[in-house]
């Protein structure tokens, strides 16, 4: 089956994630607490990203409303989304976004995850005619560019597990706001770091692949990070080195779709994200490839039975429905 964005699937990814993204409870908090003052509702704690069962879904969330809205101005939900921001995205509210920030405990909140993809949501805001929504946002995107920088000259190894803590991932969508607001130096420091992480790894087993609560490939994700980070002359030879058996199809692992057994259960539920967050790379990485490579329809089918997999299940639970659209979005758009 061929997998494509379409206006239709657009939607339905919208109406999904309108659903959500201001539905406060269940929430799951990351949030420590200094003292008996700090146990505050999500909606209290975060003016903006309450919603979505926790911080960093939510976040994303609105990065897929942000992207779906530009690529579909005049679609459906496009009249939702817009007064979701001007409700939402305006600058009393990103300011107490920022205000969190600004407590010692929350020096290493959603890093990197959450980082990332506020970054890579004030990138799409960036992109939209209407200025005021990323004119709002900029301060929060500001610092945690920040952190960024801060962290990375201070951080000796790389996180490979397939979740939240993977600093590949990190990098990858960081490099998207660092090019698309002309941050030459922040750009540099993602791919000095992806190099001195990632730039000598060769034949990669991908033994580990999937665990139990995966919504990450630690070994595609690394290869779309150098992908996105690395320019293509360089890029070729680590990728031949990284994955030199692709055209056989293996790590033979990384070419067989997860079973999500019980999608209630949201660490099983990670295993669609898996899904779809493989093919989002496989994709991504096979555009890299001459056509009569045979690499690239090696990972072409893959991806697609990847989709296969986990498309038709993006909201049979919350425990899925509160994210996965935004990782299908990044598999349909690679």
């Amino acid at each position: 089956m061929r997998h494509v964005l379409s206006p239709e699937i657009g939607a339905r990814f919208a109406a999904i994630t309108l659903g959500h993204v201001t539905r406060e409870y269940p929430n799951k908090p990351d949030h420590v607490l200094a003292g008996p003052e700090d146990a505050r509702t999500p909606a209290d704690l975060h003016p903006v990203f309450y919603g979505s069962y926790d911080w960093h879904s939510c976040v994303h969330g609105y990065w897929l409303l942000a992207r779906l809205l530009r690529r579909f101005p005049d679609g459906p939900q496009a009249g939702a989304i817009q007064a979701l921001f001007d409700r939402q995205l305006v600058p009393e509210k990103v300011a107490g976004e920022c205000d969190y920030l600004a407590a010692p405990a929350a020096r290493g909140f959603k890093r990197p995850y959450g980082w990332a993809w506020l970054l890579k949501l004030a990138d799409e805001l960036a992109h939209l005619r209407e200025p005021r929504w990323s004119q709002a946002l900029s301060p929060l995107a500001g610092i945690f560019a920040q952190r960024f920088r801060d962290f990375l000259p201070v951080a000796p190894y790389p996180v490979r597990v397939g979740t939240h803590f993977n600093t590949a991932f990190g990098l990858r969508m960081a490099a998207d706001y660092a090019e698309g607001t002309g941050d030459a130096a922040l750009t540099a420091l993602l791919r000095r770091k992806a190099e001195a992480w990632y730039g000598d790894d060769a034949d990669c087993p991908a033994w580990g692949e999937p665990g139990g609560d995966d919504f990450l490939s630690s070994a595609l994700i690394e290869a779309e990070c150098m992908r996105r980070l690395l320019p293509a002359d360089r890029f070729s030879p680590w990728f031949d080195r990284f994955l030199p058996q692709v055209a056989r199809r293996e790590p033979a692992t990384l070419f067989t779709p997860a079973r999500a057994t019980d999608r209630s259960d949201g660490k099983i539920a990670h295993l669609d994200g898996l899904n779809l967050s493989r093919a989002w790379c496989f994709r991504a990485l096979a555009e890299t490839l001459p056509a009569d490579d045979p690499r690239r329809a090696a990972m072409q089918d893959a991806a697609a039975a990847h989709l296969d997999a986990s498309l038709p299940h993006l909201a049979d639970d919350y425990m899925g429905e509160h994210w996965l659209s935004s990782f299908a979005l990044l598999a349909l758009e690679a």
